[in-house]
């Protein structure tokens, strides 16, 4: 007879599982973003979410919640009731990186979220004010190892890719400079210009069209391989065997959700990164789309959050 009652008891657990996926979604979902309206985040999410609205039948309802490195947003998405009808679409900073700079995180980003896939990466790009005596990035590279601490570098913060990103190339050579975190690229890059600063590893899509009008000049890509934007430029991995910094976006529901509304999730996204309007929105911002299995992401998050955790320690890296 106890049994009997286990079984039922399983099956009245399942039911309700399976009759809330085959329903979903029958409501607007709210999709949450950890940063302000109108950056590359921001205009992504809108994107994606704009595409799978269509397929999905409900609106997805963009917020922007910022502050803290993204961690505000994150950990809202984090508490929210897992049923599919809150995510968020986050980023390397609020999802690897803050994990080993905030002492006291308001969530574990490895066990507080499921992830659902990788939405899009952008390269960093070293650029250099053009007064800097180095043409090219082996020159640059050498004048660093020469003169440790001698140079500046801007970032749009404590924590941000483009602050780990210098601090592992740094690291990589053997040599020091100077950190001035900013709240933004767009800060930092004015700086630069000015001379104020001295060089920046930035957001591709932020720092190449200004390094284009020749106001800066850049030096090598983060990725792996040249970006077919700029076919000219080496990647810093041309040099530096194995770096890598790039910057990624992904889409996040809070840990609990019912795996057929994930997998139905993931599905709807990564249809929505081969739609031709979305892919020539994520050209015009700089991005390469991604997309993945949920596995597949939670095991570049793990990876990530290892990997940048390593570099933040070595740093000594402590919030503002």
């Amino acid at each position: 007879m106890r049994i009997l009652w286990l079984g039922l008891a399983l099956v009245a657990a399942v039911v309700p599982v399976r009759a809330q996926a085959q329903d979903y979604p029958n409501r607007p979902i709210r999709v949450i973003v950890p940063f302000a309206p109108g950056g590359a985040t921001d205009i992504l999410a809108r994107v994606v979410s704009q595409s799978m609205s269509k397929r999905l039948g409900q609106p997805m309802v963009v917020e922007n919640r910022a502050g803290a490195g993204g961690n505000l947003g994150s950990d809202a998405c984090a508490k929210s009731a897992p049923d599919g009808y809150t995510l968020c679409v986050s980023t390397i900073s609020a999802h690897a990186i803050n994990a080993s700079v905030y002492p006291n995180m308001p969530y574990d980003n490895l066990k507080d979220f499921w992830d659902i896939t990788l939405l899009a990466k952008q390269p960093n790009l070293l650029v250099v004010n053009p007064k800097v005596p180095a043409q090219n990035l082996r020159e640059m590279i050498e004048l660093l190892k020469a003169k440790p601490g001698a140079f500046t570098y801007g970032s749009s913060g404590v924590g941000t890719s483009q602050h780990l990103g210098m601090e592992l190339m740094l690291q990589t050579i053997g040599s020091a400079a100077v950190h001035v975190p900013y709240r933004g690229s767009s800060q930092s890059l004015n700086d630069l210009m000015a001379g104020e600063i001295q060089m920046i590893l930035d957001n591709f899509s932020s720092a190449w069209p200004i390094a284009q009008d020749g106001r800066i000049r850049a030096l090598g890509v983060g990725s792996l391989e040249r970006n077919p934007a700029a076919p000219d430029l080496p990647a810093i991995a041309e040099v530096l065997p194995g770096f890598e910094s790039v910057s990624w976006t992904g889409l996040f529901a809070p840990a609990g959700v019912p795996r057929p509304i994930i997998d139905r999730l993931n599905q709807e996204a990564r249809t929505a990164l081969t739609e031709t309007d979305v892919l020539a929105r994520f050209r015009e911002l700089g991005l390469q789309a991604a997309g993945n299995s949920p596995e597949e992401f939670h095991a570049f998050v793990a990876a990530e959050t290892k990997r940048w955790g390593d570099v933040a320690r070595r740093a000594n890296i402590k919030p503002e």
